[in-house]
């Protein structure tokens, strides 16, 4: 079973008392079609915040001093075993199996709050085309789905879903689906304040 958010707005909170992480991590996924006839490259990745105050992104266009980095690194993939407690698993260029996001325990009641995104970087013109899907997995709870459905829209930016670490070992995921030019128009839209350089896939 699955929860799946249909409208922009709609939220699912996860109640995690029943110690449902002691056996796993959580785990942020980003699918999309590859049956067409052009391959497609999409790119999953977050603005983040933590409890401390601490703000930063990490995403496809952040690797090229850290891709295929260890979990227990602290590079622009973020890291598994210390703070943020965030980890992009590394660029998949194909589809083959999606793009990853680790969310170690340790880390519940560390973050405050994740917007995840993803972005066209190549082989597709509009979101109607990549069947791009996001599943918020949590050990011993039903998955939350988030979908892109049948979007028209052109802007290769899409905020897509939003999760909110309510310090009391629960996290409520948001459907957001909300298209832009670039981080630097979503970052504005979302207040992160961040400032953006041209980045590229080495």
């Amino acid at each position: 079973m699955a929860i799946v958010l249909e409208k922009s707005g709609d939220k699912h909170r996860i109640n995690l008392e029943k110690g449902s992480l002691t056996n796993g991590e959580i785990i942020i996924n980003l699918d999309w079609n590859q049956k067409g006839d052009h391959p497609m490259d999409l790119d999953l990745g977050c603005f983040y915040e933590l409890r401390s105050g601490t703000k930063r992104l990490i995403d496809g266009l952040q690797f090229s001093h850290g891709r295929g980095g260890s979990r227990d690194q602290k590079t622009n993939q973020g890291s598994y075993d210390h703070h943020p407690y965030i980890w992009h698993t590394g660029d998949d260029r194909t589809g083959g199996s999606g793009e990853t996001i680790l969310v170690n325990p340790k880390g519940i009641n560390v973050i405050k709050r994740m917007t995840i995104y993803t972005f066209i970087f190549d082989g597709a013109t509009k979101w109607s085309e990549t069947n791009a899907v996001v599943k918020v997995k949590v050990p011993g709870q039903e998955e939350v789905v988030v979908e892109m459905g049948t979007q028209s829209e052109n802007k290769r930016f899409c905020a897509i879903a939003e999760l909110v670490f309510g310090g009391d070992n629960s996290i409520t995921v948001k459907k957001l689906v909300t298209f832009h030019d670039n981080h630097s128009n979503c970052d504005a839209m979302y207040n992160w304040g961040f400032k953006y350089n041209v980045g590229s896939k080495d």
